[in-house]
């Protein structure tokens, strides 16, 4: 028998549309009255939820991350319970031994032994934050597809922007492209439109645009150009209301910005904060929260052999900040430490590997 750590606690099988629920109550003798329930997902099935725990007196619920339809349960749940979200890696029952009852009693009884290690949530402001972090994070990857897009049809049209313009999207190269596609076939003089700090001489710039564009591309570019003026719009409304929310923050933020290769972009610092929330007593040691953000091997012997040393897939959001930021410390001699010790992995392994240790020391 297990010891019970856990009186009076719930498990939650949450589904889109359902959430079996399942209550273990044990007695002063050791022995455990369950008690289950089925409630909708609406918002009023949720609040009936709530009450039903309140009825029992149950004030610590666990439940799995399963997709997106944990969140608006623990939204509700969080006001009156002490909700334990769990990985569901910890929560998988035997298999041939499985229906929704008997996955919210297992959960039940699992989380009442003490046996499900907790997932850090962090508070409903920070949660916001995240959001809206990570939603400005798509925006730029969807501004990046449109771009190639774009460069794709002037490749096509053998239009050579980008042999000549560092920036394609830049103010003289968008004149120009702006011109090609109001004036398509007609030949005309660029030196008007090229800024007078462009190093690449005009004849080179002439050539570079004597090409043809069709109309069915002409069409395409056009509206991939508006796209990405629109994603340009979107990103600005995000990021206005992303420093909004960051402002009462300030103080660490303006701390988290001493870090080496932090205080070149204002919202590298806010990204970061983000994804650990501000309150690290939630991590007992440096250790963890490397291992929590995916910068750490995992461990995998037997045998007193290694098998295998790869990071975990976890931190999908936090770890590309820390390597981009790692890899902006390497490359400067502001850091000689840093750059120190990247160069000594590097001898023996390659880029990628030595990235990720600069990373959590940076």
């Amino acid at each position: 028998m297990f010891k019970i750590f856990r009186k009076n606690c719930c498990g939650l099988d949450v589904h889109k549309t359902w959430i079996y629920a399942c209550i273990g109550i044990t007695d002063v003798n050791g022995r455990t009255d369950y008690k289950e329930a089925r409630f909708s997902t609406f918002s009023r099935g949720m609040r009936e939820l709530a009450d039903w725990l309140a009825k029992y007196e149950c004030k610590e619920v666990c439940m799995e991350s399963a997709g997106r339809y944990w969140f608006p349960v623990f939204n509700i749940l969080e006001k009156t319970c002490w909700v334990t979200l769990a990985h569901p890696k910890y929560t998988k029952p035997q298999k041939g031994n499985k229906t929704d009852w008997k996955d919210a009693k297992w959960i039940c009884d699992l989380f009442m032994c003490d046996m499900i290690k907790p997932s850090f949530i962090p508070p409903p402001d920070i949660r916001h934050l995240r959001d809206l972090v990570r939603y400005r994070f798509k925006l730029t990857n969807i501004l990046t597809g449109e771009k190639n897009c774009a460069q794709n049809c002037l490749t096509i049209s053998n239009l050579k922007l980008d042999d000549v313009f560092s920036d394609v999207f830049g103010k003289s190269a968008s004149s120009i492209t702006t011109y090609i596609l109001d004036h398509p076939g007609e030949q005309f003089d660029i030196a008007p439109f090229v800024d007078g700090r462009c190093k690449t001489p005009i004849e080179e710039i002439q050539v570079a645009v004597d090409g043809s564009i069709s109309p069915e591309h002409a069409i395409k570019l056009r509206t991939v150009l508006s796209h990405i003026d629109e994603i340009k719009a979107h990103k600005q409304t995000i990021e206005a209301e992303i420093l909004r929310l960051a402002a009462p923050y300030e103080t660490l933020l303006e701390l988290i910005r001493t870090v080496p290769g932090l205080s070149a972009a204002p919202m590298t610092a806010i990204a970061l904060i983000s994804e650990i929330g501000v309150d690290m007593s939630v991590f007992p040691t440096a250790k963890n929260l490397s291992s929590w953000a995916g910068c750490c091997p995992h461990n995998d012997s037997s045998g007193g052999k290694r098998k295998s040393t790869r990071i975990s897939r976890t931190g999908v959001y936090l770890k590309p900040i820390l390597v981009q930021v790692a890899n902006a410390v390497v490359k400067s001699n502001k850091y000689p430490g840093c750059k120190e010790r990247y160069r000594r992995l590097k001898a023996h392994c390659v880029h990628k590997k030595p990235s990720l240790p600069s990373a959590v020391c940076s």
